[in-house]
């Protein structure tokens, strides 16, 4: 499928921005025509002009590819493989090579990692035992059972208790599991094919995500052992989460909000700003969490959320029946719920009561929760730290010519 749109929009006061709500082409390697970029739309040429520098998508891959070096961290190891493995993803997913678009890939990596393919993650030994120890209880499996099993010897000659003190690394320990899962007597019971490592590599991105991309939309290199190795490798992971955070078309006129998808999920901030205009209409508190409805390992389940329940009280305001309203809330993961019937109907509505426009974009206020989160972070908080290093980056933009 050839990617049309990428980028929506990446709007700073006083710095680069993409034409809100249009999209970029992608694949054609000519420029986006980015508003705020001297050069970048060009106008009248005249005898007389001055000749215009060559943007970005204009120079050749080789050009291109140092530019994209120099804006990577001076102390950064291996520093132009790096910029070439993004330069590669871009290529492959056909989006403009614009140092805009770039930034804000790497402003995502650095953010999430420090630009390292498999970062350390601290206390990573602990959190395994403990998911190790609370999946034996569920199981009913002795402690004493997993204890003896966790002493025999594993493929690399170290006790499998060994290996989970030393755990370091995400990759480690997804290795761990997986090997678990295969030679302990009791690694298929125990674990049911789940390994708990669900994100990873550079960008921090979910495995599931990306044995979806590679299954619908191929994968440019060769695979070795698995798509869950390649996320953890330099170039898997910059592919990927290139991939999540721009292989899809979202209408927003602020990158911030892109940046919170990336977080929360594609069109969180989308579907956060349409609960709030559902909860107006309604007049029942909502969470603003960008879930419009209820969820069992990724599929909806039947029982209505209460987004759903609080729809049903309009039906006759919308003049849409529940059908009709299940109808277009199964598109909400989607593009072309920003086209239902629904959307257009609740905002209209919310814009009569409002009396003026509102949103259609508002940051997902979701608590962020995992094993390695040691404070109290909110998806708002990863959005405006990304914001900072994407402005930061493009600061750097003018040194590339250099």
């Amino acid at each position: 499928m050839r990617l049309t749109t990428v980028v929506a929009a990446l709007t700073l006061a006083g710095c680069a921005s993409i034409d809100s709500g249009g999209g970029l082409p992608g694949g054609s390697g000519s420029s986006s025509g980015i508003p705020g970029i001297p050069g970048s739309t060009p106008g009248g040429v005249t005898d007389s002009t001055p000749p215009r520098p060559p943007t970005w998508p204009e120079l050749d891959e080789a050009t291109r590819r140092q530019r994209l070096a120099k804006l990577l961290p001076a102390t950064l190891r291996d520093r132009q493989a790096w910029a070439n493995d993004l330069h590669a993803a871009f290529v492959h997913l056909q989006i403009p090579h614009e140092p805009t678009i770039y930034c804000a890939v790497l402003a995502i990596t650095e953010q999430e990692s420090g630009y390292q393919a498999n970062p350390a993650v601290p206390g990573l030994g602990k959190i395994a035992w403990k998911e190790l120890t609370e999946r034996a209880g569920r199981y009913g499996i002795p402690g004493l059972v997993l204890e003896a099993a966790m002493l025999k010897s594993s493929a690399d000659g170290r006790s499998y208790r060994q290996r989970i003190d030393a755990l370091k690394t995400e990759k480690e320990m997804s290795d761990l599991y997986e090997e678990m899962i295969a030679l302990i007597p009791f690694g298929r019971q125990l674990f049911a094919d789940f390994n708990p490592v669900r994100t990873g590599g550079p960008m921090q991105v979910s495995i599931d995500f990306a044995e979806k991309q590679a299954r619908e939309r191929g994968y440019p290199y060769p695979v070795g052992k698995s798509i869950r190795d390649e996320v953890f490798s330099r170039r898997g992971g910059l592919y990927f989460g290139t991939a999540i955070l721009l292989d899809y078309p979202a209408p927003y006129d602020d990158v911030v909000y892109r940046f919170a998808d990336f977080n929360a999920g594609r069109y969180s901030s989308r579907n956060a700003a349409f609960q709030a205009a559902v909860a107006l209409l309604s007049n029942r508190p909502l969470a603003r969490d960008g879930d419009l409805l209820r969820y069992r390992k990724g599929q909806p389940l039947p029982e209505a959320s209460s987004v759903e329940s609080a729809l049903r009280t309009l039906n006759g305001r919308l003049r849409l029946s529940d059908n009709e309203v299940r109808r277009d809330l199964l598109l909400e993961k989607a593009a072309e719920f920003g086209d239902s019937v629904l959307f257009k109907r609740v905002f209209a509505l919310a814009d009569q009561a409002a009396g003026k426009r509102l949103p259609r974009q508002t940051m997902p206020e979701i608590d962020l929760k995992s094993p390695k989160i040691t404070r109290k972070l909110t998806t708002e908080w990863f959005a405006r730290r990304v914001e900072g290093r994407f402005k930061s980056c493009l600061g750097r933009v003018d040194a590339t010519a250099g």
